[in-house]
C-alpha cells in the first residue's frame, strides 16, 4: 500500500512538471550590430519588436527612420556619429531611354488580391521611409501614425549632426525616450517631439541649433489646443548656443527640471496662446539657466531675442520654482531673469505660480510681468529688482 502511495505521488509530480514545462517561452530579444560602412536603416528594418540596434563607434552619413515598437537604437557614446549624406544618389533611371517593349502576353491573367502581397507583409521601417526623412532634413525619426502611437522606442548614447531640420524627430509615440544624446549644429531643432505622450529625455546635449534645443509641441501643422503628454519629464539635459534652449508649446502635465540652460539667446520658452484646452499646468522646477545672451535677430511670431531666462507666455497654471536664474541680461520686450508676457496673439496668462527661486543679475529686471492676467502670483524668491516693483 505504500509503494503504491509513493507512485501515485510520483505519477503526480510527473503531470505537474509537464504542465508547468508547457508555459510559453519567453521571446529571445537580438542585438544587431552595426559597424562604419554598413547601414544603420537595414538593421533596424531586420529588427523586431524588443530588439536592439548597436550602432558601433565611426560615422554613419545617412538618415533612420524607426517604425517598429519597442526598439532600442544605441550607439557607444559621442564617437557614434550620424550626418547627412555625403552625396544625394544618382538616379538610376534614364532620362529618355526608350522603354523596352511589353513581354507580358496579351491575355496574361492578373493577379488577383489574395496573390498581391499585403501592407501586414511589408517591412515596418523601408527605404521609402528614411528617404522621407532625409527629404525632410532630419537625421533620426520615430514616426508613429495618426490611428497608432509608435510605443516604447529609445534612441541612445550618439551625437547627431550636420541636418537641415531636426536631429531626431518623433512624432505620435508613446513613451518614446531620448538619453545621452548629442544633437548639435541642426538647421532647426536639436531634438524635438509632437503628437506624442510620456516622453523622457534625460542627459542628453543639444549645441548650436538653429532653433530650440529641445522643442517639445502639440503640432506644428495645425492650430489646435494643448495636449496632456501624462507626464513627460525633460530632466538633466544641458542646452546651449541655440536660439531658444527649450521651447514647450501647447502642452499640458509634463516636468522640466534639472537641466542647465546657458549661452542661448532665451533659457526656456513656455508657450501658449487663445486654443482650448490651454497650455500649462506643468512643472518647471530646480533648473539652472544662466548667461542667456546670445543675439537672435526678430522672426514673423517673436521681436529679436536676447537675455531671457524663463518666459511664460499665454500660459495657466504653470509652477515655477526653486530655480536658479542669473546673469541673463538684455533689452529685448522677453528679456528678464523670468518672464510673464502676453502671447502673439493677445492670450494672457493666468494663474501661473512663481515661487522659491533665486534670481541674480538678470535685466532689464530678476522678474518681469508686462502681462495683465488674473492670478499670477510671485512669492518667496529671492531677487533685488522687478518690473513692476514689489515683485521680490
Amino acid at each position: 500500500m505504500k509503494k503504491c502511495h509513493i507512485a501515485y505521488l510520483a505519477c503526480t509530480a510527473a503531470v505537474v512538471g509537464a504542465g508547468l514545462g508547457a508555459a510559453p517561452p519567453v521571446p529571445s530579444h537580438k542585438t544587431h550590430v552595426v559597424h562604419p560602412g554598413q547601414s544603420i536603416q537595414k538593421a533596424v528594418d531586420a529588427a523586431k519588436p524588443g530588439d536592439t540596434v548597436l550602432v558601433t563607434a565611426g560615422t554613419y552619413r545617412e538618415s533612420v527612420t524607426v517604425t517598429t515598437p519597442g526598439l532600442t537604437l544605441r550607439g557607444v557614446g559621442p564617437s557614434t556619429v550620424i550626418q547627412p549624406s555625403a552625396k544625394k544618389p544618382a538616379s538610376t533611371k534614364p532620362s529618355n531611354a526608350k522603354k523596352p517593349a511589353s513581354t507580358k502576353p496579351s491575355n496574361a491573367k492578373k493577379p488577383s488580391n489574395a496573390e498581391k502581397p499585403s501592407n501586414a507583409e511589408k517591412p515596418a521601417g523601408s527605404a521609402k521611409a528614411a528617404d522621407s526623412c532625409a527629404k525632410a532634413g532630419n537625421g533620426i525619426c520615430v514616426e508613429g501614425t495618426k490611428n497608432r502611437r509608435l510605443k516604447d522606442v529609445t534612441i541612445a548614447s550618439l551625437k547627431v549632426t550636420g541636418f537641415a531640420k531636426a536631429g531626431v524627430s518623433a512624432v505620435s509615440t508613446d513613451r518614446l525616450t531620448v538619453r545621452n544624446v548629442i544633437a548639435s549644429k541642426n538647421g532647426v531643432w536639436g531634438i524635438a517631439q509632437e503628437r506624442s505622450l510620456r516622453g523622457v529625455f534625460r542627459w542628453n546635449t543639444a549645441r548650436a541649433n538653429g532653433d530650440a534645443g529641445l522643442f517639445l509641441a502639440n503640432t506644428i501643422t495645425a492650430e489646435e489646443g494643448a495636449t496632456d503628454t501624462k507626464g513627460a519629464v525633460v530632466d538633466h539635459n544641458r542646452l546651449e548656443d541655440n536660439r531658444i534652449g527649450i521651447t514647450v508649446r501647447r502642452l499640458r502635465n509634463l516636468t522640466v527640471e534639472r537641466n542647465h540652460v546657458t549661452g542661448n539667446c532665451a533659457g526656456l520658452f513656455v508657450v501658449g496662446d487663445e486654443n482650448k484646452p490651454r497650455a500649462g499646468a506643468l512643472t518647471v522646477r530646480d533648473n539652472r539657466i544662466e548667461r542667456n545672451n546670445k543675439y537672435c535677430p526678430k522672426t514673423a511670431r517673436l521681436p529679436f531675442l536676447q537675455g531671457s531666462g524663463i518666459v511664460l507666455t499665454g500660459a495657466e497654471d504653470t509652477l515655477v520654482t526653486r530655480n536658479t536664474i542669473r546673469n541673463n541680461v538684455g533689452t529685448s520686450p522677453l528679456s528678464g531673469g523670468i518672464v510673464l508676457f502676453k502671447s502673439m496673439v493677445g492670450a494672457t496668462s493666468e494663474r501661473n505660480r512663481i515661487s522659491g527661486n533665486t534670481l541674480r543679475g538678470n535685466s532689464p529686471a530678476d522678474l518681469v510681468n508686462t502681462d495683465t492676467g488674473k492670478g499670477n502670483t510671485f512669492e518667496g524668491n529671492t531677487c533685488r529688482s522687478s518690473k513692476p516693483a514689489g515683485l521680490c
